[in-house]
Order: structure tokens, then C-alpha cells, then sequence
């Protein structure tokens, strides 16, 4: 070796140690893949390029030569993405659940068409926003990103229940025939309870909209049958991101159920969307850990889903129970992987998130129905996937749910939540 880089294994060390059996790993967007998916991970496909679909039967798909290896990991990646999901169309190329986002929109919209969507208040991811692909995307020159400006782009919100943590099926419908919008989007970055795919999604197809449900955060809940299962609601086409609750590398998806006649129609937005749209070569490395999980997904994805699903209701309810105000209590909390907790009235969730991180709780900052600046919002969101992963369970949750609260409040339970942590640091349904 001609370069010191101690330096930098040091630091790898001091993070290897400290998230994986010291502090509590709370964001719902992130999850620990297996010794078998990290493993995996680190090949010669490191440093190789293969743009295109696999070559197969002798015809060249591809741009480059030497991709016979990466054409038989990329197939099985497909064939078992297809079969765990009980889909007809799969691309595994996107490099994450953003991009798969971002290959739809640059493929699909053109600027002025007209998108409905979650608002970020009410949980929509940015992307889905003004000033994230599809808002920036249906944007014509001299139109605002601003909403409610004279001149705003023709995006709009999906109309909420009056709680705000579920669409209103029928409204929804109501807007779609006032605005008649070239796409409509469901699903969410504070993702509580499922869409109301199946009405809206019957509706678009009486008018021929696409329906794109974004599953980043429930991927995994869908594929263990414990969530909702949109592709056969009727949505066109899902995107997903294969390292929340589908606990693989940091890559995504772009899936489909459709018949013959709208596959012509909608699927080549997919295909060329990926490539040449939002990608050329695609992290081939990251390629065969996707099919490690998929098939840890296969074996064991229906448990570890259920298991995430009580764990978030139990610690919803504890946390509640101690004080510290979870929101949709009248809906039972969740029925995913996460929740969503207001800290308003202890300084809001910038600075309780970073006082649980002194206490190496970890969990992200995020705003709730009402507020108005993302960078200093009212609440928490809270995930379990990882710390389900590593075996906790209701339990465990109520233990948590003390500390959480605990620390929310002011105390110093740093040493409390390492001794936790201890006791679940072996990796589960692997």
C-alpha cells in the first residue's frame, strides 16, 4: 500500500462501532443489510460499466462488452424482484427511490401538464414537490415554482381527511375532473396509514391518468403482504427504495402489473426514464446485494414485516402513554413502520432530535399537518425497521418508549440506551 489511510479505517471503525452496537438507530428511511448483502457488495463490478438491459439469445442490449456476468446477476435480480412481488414488469437499474422518481417524470411529463400530489406538509416526499422532478419538471419558462403565485405551476395537493394523515378518496376524484392532470402520485415520506389507491386508481383509468404510487418507505411491508398492495389496486407503476423497510443496498425500483395494452402504453416511460433518462451505468457493485435481499425478503420478509408493524404501534402507545404526544392515536398510531411524535412544546424537532442524539438515540427532525418551515417543524419521525432487524420487539419497545421520553424531556440516558442496545446486536431473519 503507497497511501496511508489509517486515518480513514479509523473513522469507518468509529462509525461501525457506534451504529451497530451502541446507539439506537431510529430513522425510518435507513436499515442494516446483512453480513451476506454487505459482503456481496465489494467485487470487481465495483469498477464496470453495462448500460443497457442484459444481453440474452445472442442479441446485444448493452453499450459495452464484457457484461456476461453482470447479464446473468442482473436477470436473476429481475426474475426475483418480479416473483416476490407477484408484478409482470421490473427495473432494477435505478440507483436509488429518488431516481426511479426522477426516471418517471423526465420520461413521462413535459412542461405545463398538470400532477397531483401529496402536499410535504402532509407527508409527500420532496420529489414530489414544487421544487423537487416532477414539481421542476412540469415547469414552463416565466411559470413559479411558488405555489399560489399567479403564475405557479399546475401541481396541486391531494385533499386530505380532517385529520390529515389519510386522503379523501372522493375529493380526490372531484379534483381529478376539475384540473384533468396528466399524472397523479400517492404515497408518502411520512407514511403512516396506505393510500386509497383502489378508488382513485379505478377512476384515473375511466381517463386514462397513470397512477404512480411512491412505496420508498413501504417496499418491504408490501413485499411481506403486511401493508397495502398497490400494483394490484390498480396503480401503473410503483417506485421503491430497496434500504428502508426492504432491507438491501441503496438502490431502487421501478415495478409494474400491467396487461399487454397498457404496458405498450406506459411502461417504455420506465425504460427509457432509467436509461438514458436518470442514469447510465448503474452501481453494478450494489446489483447482487439487491438479489441477496430480495431473496432474505422472500424467506423472511412476511415475519420481519409484521413484527416492524407491532413494534410501531407498541411504541406509539407507550410513548403516548408516558406523555410525549404521538399523533393519529384515534387511528391506532400507525400501520407501518413509523411514527410521528410532536415535540413543539419541548423546543421543536430540530433540537430534540439533536438532544436524543446526545444520547445516541437517533431519529430525524420532520414536519407534521400545519407547519410551514421544514427547517424547524414540530415533530419527529420515528422508525423501527433497523432495531427490528436486530431483534427488538413490543417489549423492548416499551423500554425504549422510556428512554425516548426521557430524553425528550431533558434527561441524560445515554448509558441506559447503550445498555439497551447491547442486549440486540445479532442480526435477525437472515
Amino acid at each position: 500500500m503507497t497511501v496511508d489511510i489509517s486515518d480513514i479505517e479509523r473513522i469507518l471503525a468509529q462509525e461501525e462501532t457506534w451504529r451497530q452496537t451502541q446507539a439506537i438507530n431510529l430513522i425510518a428511511s435507513e436499515n442494516t443489510p446483512s453480513d451476506a448483502v454487505r459482503r456481496v457488495q465489494n467485487s470487481d463490478f465495483m469498477g464496470r460499466y453495462a448500460e443497457g438491459h442484459p444481453n440474452e439469445n445472442g442479441h446485444v442490449n448493452r453499450y459495452y462488452q464484457g457484461t456476461q456476468y453482470i447479464d446473468q446477476i442482473e436477470s436473476m435480480a429481475h426474475n426475483e424482484i418480479v416473483e416476490l412481488f407477484r408484478v409482470k414488469q421490473a427495473d432494477v437499474r435505478p440507483i436509488s427511490g429518488n431516481a426511479a422518481n426522477t426516471a418517471l417524470a423526465l420520461a413521462y411529463l413535459r412542461g405545463g401538464d398538470t400532477v397531483i400530489a401529496n402536499s410535504t406538509d402532509a407527508g409527500g416526499h420532496i420529489s414530489h414537490g414544487s421544487v423537487g422532478v416532477f414539481g421542476r419538471r412540469i415547469q414552463n419558462r416565466g411559470q413559479s415554482l411558488k405555489m399560489g403565485s399567479k403564475n405557479a405551476i399546475n401541481l396541486h395537493h391531494l385533499p386530505l381527511t380532517e385529520d390529515h394523515y389519510h386522503v379523501d378518496a372522493q375529493k380526490t376524484i372531484e379534483l381529478i375532473d376539475q384540473v384533468s392532470p396528466q399524472l397523479v402520485i400517492m404515497g408518502k415520506s411520512l407514511f403512516l396509514f396506505p393510500e386509497p389507491v383502489s378508488e382513485v386508481a379505478a377512476y384515473c383509468k375511466t381517463k386514462q391518468i397513470p397512477l404512480l404510487y411512491d412505496g420508498a418507505h413501504v417496499l418491504g411491508l408490501i413485499a411481506g403482504g403486511q401493508f397495502q398492495d398497490p400494483l394490484h389496486e390498480g396503480a401503473t407503476w410503483m417506485t421503491g427504495s430497496t434500504h428502508k423497510t426492504f432491507p438491501g443496498p441503496q438502490r431502487g425500483v421501478i415495478l409494474g402489473n400491467l396487461d399487454l395494452e397498457d404496458e405498450k402504453k406506459y411502461w417504455p416511460a420506465a425504460d427509457r426514464g432509467v436509461f438514458p433518462g436518470s442514469s447510465s451505468n448503474h452501481h453494478l457493485n450494489t446489483l447482487p446485494a439487491l438479489l441477496v435481499a430480495t431473496r432474505e425478503m422472500q424467506q423472511y420478509g412476511r415475519e420481519y414485516a409484521a413484527q416492524i408493524i407491532r413494534n410501531a404501534q407498541a411504541l406509539g402507545s407507550s410513548l403516548d402513554n408516558l406523555g410525549t404526544p404521538v399523533e393519529a392515536r384515534e387511528f391506532g398510531y400507525t400501520r407501518s413502520h413509523m411514527i410521528a411524535v410532536n415535540v413543539a412544546q419541548w423546543g421543536g424537532g430540530v433540537e430534540i432530535a439533536k438532544q436524543l442524539e446526545a444520547n445516541d438515540i437517533i431519529v430525524n427532525y420532520n414536519m407534521l399537518p400545519g407547519d410551514s418551515d421544514p427547517r424547524n417543524p414540530s415533530g419527529l419521525r420515528i422508525g423501527v425497521p433497523e432495531m427490528t432487524r436486530f431483534g427488538m420487539d413490543e417489549r423492548a419497545m416499551g423500554e425504549l418508549a422510556q428512554l425516548l421520553h426521557d430524553g425528550i424531556t431533558g434527561k441524560n440516558v445515554k448509558a441506559q440506551v447503550n445498555a439497551l442496545r447491547a442486549r440486540y446486536v445479532e442480526m435477525k431473519y437472515v
